[in-house]
């Protein structure tokens, strides 16, 4: 699998997490590839919330730094790369990643499967979907919300589709957990943890305007949408991030 990337920027290390500083082109270009070579990538997406989580559960620990391709999603880690003199060109956000899989799987013609999210949302995404690529071809999708006795249903269903592309968004750790899931089912195909996108997608959450993606403040407009959800992940979050990347670079100031 690491022969497929050899002409891409090798992994680096962020506060302790690998991460591929890829850019969008060159992490889609990735996607390709995996596609056509018939592998299986399980595509995350790290943000300072899954640093920490990282650092609180070990499987999680283990589940990113198994993971085929790992790009930063977060302006946090974008930032603290920067910070630490880690080359990482930008930011590669789950939601536009979709957007740009999508092109892609219509431009080649690879199905695609979306999972998770309320039936009624997952639905209009592939509606929204479909009128931006109209020759997207949407071999299947399911909500998220469904029981653990109907876990092997879902892999069944999914793996006889053999989509090229699966979207799943669902919550951590059950979105990380499935797709594991299906690597030891021997399948093929890029999954790609997305977490929310579907309500961005459909439009049932709306995204945070340009300047505030520009200006690193994205967390901030999610997190005044969704209050009781969100403040502790993000204002207790964040604080600790930030005590984090700080004994970090007083590390890297004394050479050690």
């Amino acid at each position: 699998m690491a022969g497929l990337y050899s002409d891409l920027p090798q992994r680096v290390k962020v506060l302790g997490v690998p991460i591929d500083p890829w850019s969008m082109a060159q992490t889609v270009e990735a996607c390709d590839r995996i596609v056509r070579e018939g592998c299986f990538a399980h595509l995350m997406g790290v943000n300072a919330d899954k640093l920490l989580q990282m650092r609180d559960d070990p499987w999680m620990d283990a589940c990113v730094r198994r993971c085929e391709v790992v790009n930063a999603d977060g302006a946090s880690m974008v930032m603290a790369a920067e910070r630490l003199g880690v080359d990482v060109p930008e930011r590669v956000a789950g939601v536009d990643l979709m957007w740009e899989l999508c092109a892609l799987a219509e431009k080649a013609g690879y199905p695609i499967y979306l999972l998770g999210a309320k039936s009624e949302i997952v639905a209009k995404a592939v509606d929204v979907l479909r009128e931006k690529y109209p020759k997207l071809n949407v071999c299947g999708l399911r909500d998220g919300y469904f029981k653990e006795d109907e876990l092997d249903s879902v892999y069944d269903e999914v793996s006889a589709l053999r989509p090229a592309i699966v979207f799943v968004g669902i919550t951590s750790p059950k979105k990380e957990q499935l797709i594991e899931g299906f690597r030891e089912l021997g399948v093929s195909g890029a999954y790609v943890g997305v977490g929310g996108a579907f309500d961005v997608v459909s439009g049932n959450i709306p995204r945070a305007p340009v300047w505030m993606q520009k200006a690193r403040l994205e967390w901030l407009f999610r997190m005044f949408q969704e209050p009781r959800r969100l403040v502790k992940r993000y204002v207790v979050g964040n604080a600790r991030f930030f005590r984090i990347l700080r004994a970090e670079e007083k590390r890297a100031r004394r050479g050690l």
